[in-house]
């Protein structure tokens, strides 16, 4: 792959790194202000709407594992795990789109049923 082949694949990584290491700034960093992420919560635009969407789960992050991470010059996706104080095991990916260096819009998936079931829990 070459370096331009890969432009997308190495700001995702390069975000995934930052926020996975509770640098959220730096993580802002390569998000563009007009950003718009499709979230399991529904639709986030502007960047900061994703900082409020992303602060409180980097906050509780203790630890992530990248599975997978694949891309080229204008879309890449990574696939993670994460273990947070709640949830011992919260798979995700984002398949994101760049232009310019930044983030411009972002597919997020994970799997919300471990934290549902961690909030029941503490409920009870």
């Amino acid at each position: 792959m070459t370096e331009k082949q890969g432009t997308a694949l190495q700001v995702a990584l390069a975000y995934h790194e930052a926020w996975t290491s509770k640098d959220l700034e730096r993580a802002m960093t390569y998000v563009a202000d007009d950003i718009v992420c499709d979230a399991p919560a529904g639709r986030i635009e502007g960047a900061q709407a994703y900082r409020e969407f992303m602060g409180p789960f980097v906050q509780m992050l203790q630890r992530a594992e990248l599975i997978a991470a694949f891309g080229d010059e204008e879309m890449a996706l990574i696939m993670y795990d994460t273990e947070t104080a709640p949830v011992p095991s919260a798979p995700g990916a984002e398949c994101v789109t760049v232009e310019g260096g930044k983030i411009t819009r972002s597919r997020f998936l994970f799997d919300r049923a471990p934290f549902q079931e961690a909030r029941a829990a503490a409920d009870r």
